[in-house]
């Protein structure tokens, strides 16, 4: 395993929109052999999932007030917001991919580190969370290409759970499926778990920390690492300006079809919005923080013109997988 170093002239990159999309450039065009990890800190922003509809996540008009970036991953999942006070952790495999979907596998160092930092209620626990005493600190992600994955997650470290609160805006059918009554109920900082003589540590000396455990080395300068060259951000730039920094590809566009149903799946939360004319599907737009290698937009071309009625649906969806 090495460390891939991704400050600029030397110094950290705290621009959300340039880190999220730099596992898309490491698994696409660097594809360094072997295991690379990247570890950062974001200024304030709510990075969405890739096929969740941020009008329907989002507190769009406090985010634009209070200056905070709106920024979509290349990977599934959920709704999160990262300060300063919030640590990502991404793991860059090129070659051997038989550990996609191990999310227990991808959280497991940092699990250890809190054991033996003192944090004995730290575990990896459900599909891809991080909890403490019961209480979520992380949610992991992954996404894959040829022969290439990127598996990582945020690490609530001193979030400022207020602003955290007031941007997101989560859909309350699924928490009620889960039983929950609070959001605030069910993640938790790091920080009031530590022990008292390491409550001095800032958000970059948990991250060092735990980086030379994930390393057994002493300083992080000890760490094997990568620097990202010139060349690659020359590249890393130049996806950003097509891409990535484009308000097409973070905001999307909201359908605003007459029709929303939510359910929670095994692979998420998948919602449909649609309308109907006719007594048939005329049009129609999948959301959600679902986890798939495969293409919703198939799913959304083989229901567009069918009769709404569970007959017609299922077997839609029923030549689709044939």
């Amino acid at each position: 395993m090495f460390l891939i170093d991704t400050s600029r002239n030397g110094k950290p990159v705290y621009d959300p929109l340039i880190n999220q999309s730099l596992d898309a450039y490491l698994i696409n065009d660097l594809r360094l052999e072997g295991h690379g990890l990247i570890c950062y800190i974001n200024d304030p922003a709510v990075i969405i999932g890739r096929y969740q509809n941020a009008y329907a996540e989002v507190n769009l008009p406090y985010l634009k007030e209070h200056g905070i970036k709106l920024v979509r991953r290349t990977s599934g999942g959920g709704a999160a917001y990262h300060d300063r006070g919030n640590i990502i952790f991404e793991n860059i495999v090129v070659g051997d991919t038989s550990g996609f979907r191990n999310f227990k596998q991808v959280g497991a160092p940092i699990v250890e580190a809190l054991h033996d930092l003192g944090v004995s209620g730290a575990e990896v626990r459900g599909r891809n969370d991080m909890a403490v005493d019961g209480k979520k600190f992380s949610r992991m992600a992954m996404v894959k290409v040829d022969g290439a994955y990127a598996a990582g997650g945020t690490i609530l470290y001193d979030l400022n759970q207020e602003v955290a609160r007031t941007v997101l805006t989560p859909d309350i059918g699924k928490l009620e499926s889960k039983g929950i009554k609070s959001v605030d109920a069910r993640i938790t900082n790091l920080k009031p778990y530590l022990p008292e003589k390491y409550q001095h540590w800032t958000s970059e000396d948990f991250k060092n920390y735990l980086l030379c455990h994930m390393f057994k080395v002493d300083r992080v300068e000890d760490i094997p690492t990568y620097h990202l060259t010139e060349k690659d951000w020359e590249v890393i730039d130049a996806r950003q300006e097509a891409k990535f920094a484009t308000h097409h590809w973070n905001f999307g566009h909201n359908p605003g079809y007459a029709h929303y149903v939510s359910h929670h799946f095994p692979i998420g939360t998948v919602s449909f919005n649609f309308n109907i004319k006719d007594r048939h599907i005329s049009e129609i737009k999948l959301f959600g923080d679902f986890f798939t290698t495969g293409d919703p937009h198939l799913i959304e071309q083989a229901l567009t013109g069918v009769e709404y009625s569970d007959e017609a649906i299922q077997a839609a969806l029923i030549m689709q997988v044939l």
